[in-house]
């Protein structure tokens, strides 16, 4: 299965997709892993990466797709993967369905989780404080200031694509507020598996 999970940061998309992957045996796809082992191996997508990333500057849409293309390629990928954080733009998606029209491969869903953002902020400040309460360091992206930011950040660039995948018919969506095992058994009846 090739899928696409959308939802803002904290909505529980690599929980789940570490879920999938157990279930499914298809590989979760992270485009900054990608961009990493890429520049590591130095393919010729990954020679350009490095030195746009170099430069301080941000990775172009058709690097990051050509990036993409070349791991899908992989024996672990070729009965399908899943990908959180890719898309993050109606461009990156288009030009992405285009390299899959180009492989004859199509995507088999996309899973949006649906959050209510002012308790998904109450949620973060709690999983902060349980981290110190244990005495773990607690992760940057968990502060609220910056977690507030991350979201208007996904509003902004990411939270079109919403339209554009229920456009093709492609759209479906979970509660990502319900209790995680819940939300597994309704992305297991979006799958049919």
């Amino acid at each position: 299965m090739r899928i696409i999970l959308l939802g803002p940061p904290g909505a529980g998309k690599g929980t789940q997709a570490v879920r999938m992957v157990e279930r499914l045996g298809v590989p979760q796809l992270s485009t900054g892993d990608m961009l990493r082992a890429a520049v590591a191996a130095g393919t010729p997508v990954g020679v350009k990466a490095k030195a746009i990333m170099d430069r301080g500057d941000l990775v172009s849409d058709d690097v990051v797709v050509g990036i993409i293309a070349d791991r899908i390629e992989e024996s672990d990928a070729k009965k399908g993967f899943i990908l959180d954080g890719f898309p993050r733009t109606v461009a990156q998606a288009e030009a992405f369905d285009a390299m899959l029209a180009q492989k004859g491969m199509k995507l088999d869903a996309v899973v949006e989780f649906k959050v209510n953002e002012a308790e998904l902020v109450e949620r973060i400040v709690k999983r902060a404080k349980e981290t110190e309460a244990r005495g773990e360091p607690v992760r940057k992206d968990d502060n609220p200031d910056v977690f507030k930011t991350r979201l208007e950040a996904y509003r902004n660039q990411t939270a079109p694509l919403s339209a554009y995948y229920a456009g093709k018919g492609a759209l479906k969506t979970v509660d990502g507020m319900r209790p995680i095992d819940e939300v597994t058994e309704a992305v297991r009846g979006i799958l049919g598996r």
